[in-house]
């Protein structure tokens, strides 16, 4: 067995396994020495990230990432190797023991190729780098975009949602507002588009467990040379009925995009989905005033709290400043009181009347489900269809979609 470190020209690493320990797989280290003899290394979780940048990993062709139950409390550790070896071109072969289905299912979503038990069976990791072998050869030939939907008629409706204060849920608004309306209608089902503006913290491929393509980087970097082809190998499809487009794999400056950026993304957006949802960033930068002015209707996310009350009204204040559109402002109140919470139900009033505003939106308190859901990387309506919060966001896209549909109606 070789190290990880640079070889000679004559015996160059063309793999890698990565555990935290490879002597805790014995039976791996045998048939790694079979398939490759001397032309493979041996990397552990922190430095494998750091060996992928290196340029010795440009001959990697796969690593094998050998994991047990302990390792389980690095999951997002393990999925990080796995984003960043995808990135690099480098093929992933799973070796487990004893690891839960829910973490072998989040590793594989994450892009893992190929998953071989251990201890391994005879010959199944010869028979793994073969298979991984045939689809290099094939994958050149392939087209990585997703394929948007054929679109016809009037600009779509753009949505925007932004949080008033932290953890108001407008991700959780806007990714399950853009499921209900992509579900609203079965048989004329609409077609709906997430643009996650959230360069830093967005989180809407975690909400979705959706990869973060390394091309929407390079999208935002080049607008102006952006056409159709380049905007749909940027988006990645949510099962084949919501198109996303995620926020960078790394933190970027709020600042990188423009506001001529952000209206050419929008305005190829709109040309191609009915609806377009843009989930914003917690805080107001240059082209907010873009996505202002393009939203049929901007939603804000608040509690009933004191931050929250003082964040709407320096945000009203700044709008008002700056003689933007405040009328396109809908107010959603995150975790509102129940029904026959009376008391509850007089301090929105209070707050409404003493901020001016109107909170036309209502969202229930959709408790742990809306969490864990999140955590599982999908909608509500997929794993707690019969939750309050799931109902009522059902109820806000019904009414939507009826509202987009009667005014395209009159225009015909």
């Amino acid at each position: 067995m070789s190290s990880a470190q640079p070889q000679p020209e004559a015996n160059p690493i063309t793999a890698c396994t990565i555990s935290r320990d490879v002597q805790e797989f014995d039976l791996l280290i045998e048939d790694m020495e079979s398939a490759l003899g001397e032309s493979w290394g041996d990397l552990g979780f922190s430095e494998a990230l750091a060996f992928f940048n290196q340029p010795e990993a440009q001959n990697l062709e796969f690593v094998a990432l050998a994991i047990d139950e302990s390792d389980e409390d690095e999951i997002a550790l393990l999925g990080e190797i796995i984003t960043l070896a995808k990135a690099r071109g480098i093929g992933v072969i799973l070796i487990a023991e004893d690891v839960s289905p829910a973490a072998l299912h989040q590793l594989l979503r994450q892009g893992a190729d190929e998953f071989v038990p251990y201890p391994l069976p005879e010959n199944e990791l010869q028979s793994a780098i073969d298979r991984l072998s045939r689809q290099a050869e094939i994958l050149p030939q392939a087209s990585p975009q997703a394929v948007m939907p054929a679109k016809t008629g009037a600009d779509g409706v753009v949505l925007a949602v932004q949080g008033i204060a932290g953890g108001t849920g407008a991700t959780t608004l806007a990714v399950n507002l853009g499921w209900e309306l992509a579900t609203v209608d079965k048989k004329d089902a609409p077609s709906v588009c997430i643009i996650d503006l959230g360069l830093q913290t967005g989180s809407v491929a975690t909400y979705l467990d959706l990869p973060r393509r390394d091309v929407v980087y390079e999208m935002w970097a080049d607008t102006e040379s952006m056409d159709e082809e380049v905007f749909a190998q940027a988006l990645v499809s949510f099962e084949d009925k919501m198109w996303v487009l995620t926020a960078p794999a790394d933190i970027l400056p709020l600042d990188m995009i423009t506001p001529e950026d952000v209206q050419r993304v929008l305005a190829l957006a709109r040309s191609r989905f009915d609806y377009v949802i843009v989930d914003m960033p917690g805080t107001l930068v240059l082209w907010t005033e873009t996505v202002l002015t393009a939203a049929q209707i901007y939603f804000c996310s608040l509690e009933l709290d004191m931050r929250s009350a003082q964040n709407a009204l320096r945000l009203k204040r700044a709008l008002k400043s700056e003689e933007l559109p405040v009328e396109k402002l809908r107010f959603c109140l995150n975790r509102a009181p129940k029904f026959t919470d009376l008391n509850g139900k007089s301090r929105v009033k209070r707050m409404a009347e003493s901020l001016e505003i109107g909170i036309e939106v209502q969202l229930p308190d959709g408790g742990k489900p809306v969490m864990q859901t999140g955590d599982h990387g999908q909608p509500l309506a997929m794993t707690a269809a019969k939750n309050p919060l799931r109902k009522e966001i059902a109820k806000l896209a019904n009414s939507l979609h009826q509202l987009g549909t009667s005014d395209a109606e009159q225009a015909a």
